[in-house]
């Protein structure tokens, strides 16, 4: 039975660290937003929220549909696919410190969105553009080299990465935390070019992550595909020149 991930159709934003993960495995699922077939596009997707029988709906999207269960919230999506999809170690504590890492990914993306909506998210950026512009020297100067000095602080402390290929957050093979960095990276690069070429000077080894799982044959051919949805300015990374300093 393939699993069923929900997600708005046209943009990467929260739904693409679901699909980073279950492309890598080679698992079968249908994108339904993006689908045109009985039982898919949006209105299937809607009805998740619409349903008054359902006894535990989820507030927002994504949100994966895995036979009767219903798993919202990407963090905890990954940590229910990671040890089904061998994405994840197998022990407790490596569970733990995935999903642990997932929530601090979270709360740098909720930054980085928040970057060109400060006020909030009804606004246009255009309402809201001397904001954004204060927030954004936040980030770049502060928020951004903050949390990736943590990420390559945690790849270097992996001590299963001596002597490999590519190095790992966590264990010594592909996890969903990898993938999710990798999004994060390839996210800055769309979004803040210039700030963001700054800040992985300080960081190879978080560029080497995002190279190792650049290199994945699914995921390589994956990023190939019709099936990756192009950065956009609807998605959480946004590409203003003027927010980039």
């Amino acid at each position: 039975m393939s699993y069923q991930l929900h997600y708005w159709p046209t943009i990467q934003g929260r739904g693409e660290f679901i699909r980073l993960a279950l492309e890598a495995a080679g698992a079968p699922y249908v994108d339904v937003a993006r689908g045109t077939g009985a039982g898919q596009g949006t209105r299937a997707m809607m009805r998740y929220f619409n349903d008054q029988d359902l006894a535990r709906p989820p507030f927002a999207c994504p949100f994966l549909v895995d036979g009767k269960r219903v798993i919202a919230q990407t963090a905890a999506i990954l940590m229910y696919l990671g040890p089904r999809l061998g994405l994840v170690g197998a022990s407790e504590i490596d569970r733990l410190w995935a999903h642990q890492i997932q929530l601090t990914i979270a709360d740098f993306i909720t930054e980085a969105h928040d970057v060109h909506h400060p006020l909030g998210v009804g606004l246009y950026y255009e309402d809201q553009k001397p904001e954004s512009l204060r927030r954004a020297a936040e980030f770049r100067a502060e928020r951004l080299p903050k949390f990736m000095a943590w990420f390559e602080a945690i790849v270097e402390r992996n001590p299963r990465n001596a002597g490999s290929e590519f190095p790992h957050l966590i264990g010594g093979r592909l996890s969903y935390v990898d993938l999710s960095l990798f999004q994060v990276v390839a996210g800055l690069q769309y979004a803040f070019p210039k700030a963001s070429r700054k800040a992985f000077r300080k960081t190879p080894q978080v560029l080497a992550v995002h190279a190792g799982v650049q290199a994945h044959k699914r995921v390589a051919a994956y990023l190939a595909s019709e099936r990756r949805i192009a950065f956009n300015v609807e998605g959480i990374f946004r590409h203003y020149p003027e927010l980039d300093g």
